[in-house]
């Protein structure tokens, strides 16, 4: 990941925690239910999710009190609109923005000294069936400050309010209680410490619970993807919802995807596309065994990538180029089938979202698209970094220079 680190494409936003924050974050954690953290030094994101903390605990949701329910941490001013670099939810970047959109002043002048735990509350308590999913609507987004505050700057108030009565002043006990409140929590008088809660209403979405689920509803009929084909087979048994079931593998997936107007692949205006150069480039990659040269070179060199394609046998360099060869034969007969010439999995590679669907659909829809058949690198890393990571961990050296230099250019 070194590579990664210094391009700034890995969790680069990520804020350093130690001393007294590293206090302040367990004393969420202990406040939340969970353990806390033996690190005196680690880093968050804009949710509070430490990459280091889910390695020491072996689990990236650790944030999670069970896949129903989701927490924050926010401990210091710099989370303010930071990212989120492993949400649970695909809608959980769009609650923290909600989140710092109507409290941002006062979450930064709150965690300048006291830190706040989130709890985001869907109404479900667990998880019993893998349609509960569709339980998800509204969530209530509350906030709770750790040590009381609120309740320490009443009493704060009441010392002060006192004080100022008669000759109280002069009252030493009282003196000592307001210096003690004061050396212990600031001069709480005028802090604006009341954050009230929010309500985030979510439409489709992604959820890790399950395996992996997509929950399609904004369209002609609802439509629920399971990743995992055991909690799907779980799912088909259930006869309450009137929804369209299907596993991330079923070619069918794709056909309804288009029925529904969610999907689309005109490739005659793809081909012309610098995604489609990236994929073609990924599938030659992935079709050679051995090569004399590094991989950047062969895909940035259009000599090499001409004397590698003619290195492969026959089969192979059909398939590399079997979209345009498709193309080809269509503009003398329209006999040829798509699927005569062009593979599922690369097929199925080149669809992309129909232009009808709003920024937040279309996102969502790139990564279910990832899910059924990975072929874009640049895409890959947009709209599901958790795969990229994992997939960028088992290329060579020469392919992942290729792919740092190919992110970077489009994002510089």
């Amino acid at each position: 990941m070194q590579k990664l680190k210094e391009a700034n494409l890995y969790n680069h936003e990520l804020i350093p925690i130690s001393g007294k924050l590293v206090e302040r974050y367990n004393t969420c954690l202990i406040k939340l239910g969970f353990t806390p953290t033996k690190l005196t030094n680690f880093h968050i994101d804009g949710i509070g999710w430490s990459p280091e903390i889910a390695n020491e605990k072996d689990n990236v949701s650790y944030l999670n009190n069970g896949e129903a329910n989701l927490h924050g941490i926010l401990i210091s001013p710099l989370q303010y609109k930071k990212p989120v670099y492993e949400p649970f939810h695909t809608f959980d970047r769009e609650m923290m923005q909600q989140v710092f959109s109507i409290h941002g002043d006062k979450i930064k002048d709150i965690t300048r000294d006291c830190a706040i735990c989130i709890d985001f509350d869907q109404y479900i308590d667990a998880f019993y069936e893998p349609l509960d999913v569709l339980k998800y609507k509204d969530v209530e987004i509350s906030f709770h400050l750790i040590n009381d505050l609120e309740e320490k700057q009443k009493e704060q108030r009441r010392l002060i309010s006192k004080f100022k009565t008669d000759h109280n002043f002069i009252d030493e006990d009282l003196q000592a209680e307001l210096l003690e409140s004061a050396n212990s929590y600031g001069d709480l008088r005028d802090r604006d410490l009341s954050l009230h809660s929010l309500t985030y209403t979510s439409s489709s979405f992604y959820t890790k619970a399950f395996g992996g689920v997509y929950v399609l509803r904004d369209f002609i009929k609802p439509i629920v993807v399971f990743n995992d084909l055991s909690w799907y087979k779980e799912a088909i048994k259930d006869t309450i919802y009137d929804v369209l079931l299907f596993n991330i593998s079923q070619p069918e997936l794709i056909e309804k995807l288009k029925d529904h107007t969610i999907v689309s692949c005109d490739l005659e205006r793809i081909v012309q596309t610098e995604r489609y150069e990236r994929i073609k480039k990924f599938e030659l990659i992935s079709a050679l065994k051995e090569t004399t040269h590094s991989k950047k070179d062969i895909l940035n060199d259009p000599l090499l990538f001409k004397s590698y394609l003619n290195k492969l046998d026959i089969k192979r360099r059909k398939h590399v180029m079997s979209v345009e060869l498709y193309l080809e034969k269509l503009e003398v007969s329209n006999q040829y089938k798509i699927a005569d010439l062009i593979d599922n999995d690369l097929y199925f590679g080149l669809h992309e979202p129909h232009s009808s669907l709003t920024t937040n659909q279309s996102d969502l829809i790139w990564k279910l698209l990832n899910d059924v058949s990975v072929k874009d690198v640049l895409h890959l890393y947009w709209y599901d970094k958790e795969a990229f990571y994992k997939a960028y961990n088992a290329w060579d050296d020469g392919f992942k220079d290729w792919v740092i230099e190919t992110i970077s250019n489009k994002i510089g």
